[in-house]
């Protein structure tokens, strides 16, 4: 744990998807919340249909989503401060990188897992 899924729209610029995850898998590991790195597992899911608002027809908004789940038990300044993280470690990885056709949103919700989660790792 935790999870982290990303979701852009296709008007939203990331050039280097795997350095983007590594960079926040790296901002997570640093906050001393999670047991071994290998415990945070992150990926981008392509948003390939969209609307922002109610009439964006020339796709003039975009947005990333950043849905990152914990295991129960942190209180809600830990979820805000790893929200807090995220929306900047976003927002200084992929500023630079927006063509300025479409307005970025970044959005990050932290939530918490069910309780009833397994998990089992296969190999050596």
């Amino acid at each position: 744990m935790p999870h982290l899924t990303i979701q852009a729209t296709p008007n939203v610029s990331i050039p280097h998807a795997e350095s983007l995850l590594k960079t926040l898998n790296k901002a997570l590991w640093d906050t001393g919340y999670f047991k071994q790195a290998t415990d945070i597992k992150a990926r981008i899911l392509p948003v390939n249909t969209f609307l922002v608002g109610v009439e964006d027809d020339e796709q003039m908004h975009g947005f990333i989503y950043a849905h990152l789940k914990l295991m129960p038990g942190r209180d809600a300044t830990i979820h805000d401060s790893l929200a807090q993280l995220l929306m900047k470690t976003i927002e200084d990885k992929l500023a630079d990188a927006q063509s300025g056709r479409a307005q970025l949103q970044i959005c990050v919700e932290v939530e918490e897992l069910s309780s009833i989660y397994q998990k089992k790792i296969l190999g050596s």
